[in-house]
């Protein structure tokens, strides 16, 4: 009877998280190519997204990709981007996560965020492809939350 259980926890736990390799440099500082961090497919579902958090996507032109980025818009959100910075309904969105050098100050845009998307954006703004070339992202093709790093292991811990 303690393997079957053992056996259906890790189905259970295989069905709510993954794991999954970070490619690319798109969301530095606070996430490097290839940190490995576990992707929550369960609570987004039950409570949806809040704007900062981190998702794990299928790239809309491609999804066989998989990509990681910061969620900045929710659907009926004005998001304007100008000069390198970001607002959200007016406001300008405070991002301690973007490094100084990751600012992308020529890019103008302003768009609102239809029903069932998001507008996201990687940390590392001028090497990130996000919603600034690809465009909202229908919530179907949002795979879960990245909750936390665990390798390497001098980097593990939750992601803000």
């Amino acid at each position: 009877m303690g393997l079957r259980l053992v056996v259906g926890l890790f189905f259970l736990w295989g069905l709510a998280f993954n794991v999954s390799e970070v490619r690319g440099s798109s969301m530095e500082p606070g996430i490097h190519d290839r940190d490995h961090v576990m992707v929550d497919h369960v609570t987004f579902h039950l409570a949806g997204l809040d704007r900062g958090d981190i998702v794990v996507l299928q790239y809309p032109l491609d999804p066989s990709l998989d990509y990681i980025k910061r969620v900045i818009g929710l659907p009926g959100d004005k998001v304007v981007i100008s000069r390198g910075s970001v607002f959200v309904n007016g406001a300008i969105l405070d991002e301690p996560y973007v490094g100084p050098h990751s600012v992308e100050p020529w890019t103008h845009l302003e768009t609102v965020v239809r029903a069932d998307h998001c507008f996201v954006l990687g940390d590392n703004r001028k090497r990130s492809s996000d919603s600034r070339e690809f465009g909202q992202v229908p919530y179907g093709n949002v795979r879960g939350k990245a909750m936390f790093r665990f390798w390497p292991m001098g980097r593990f811990g939750t992601l803000d």
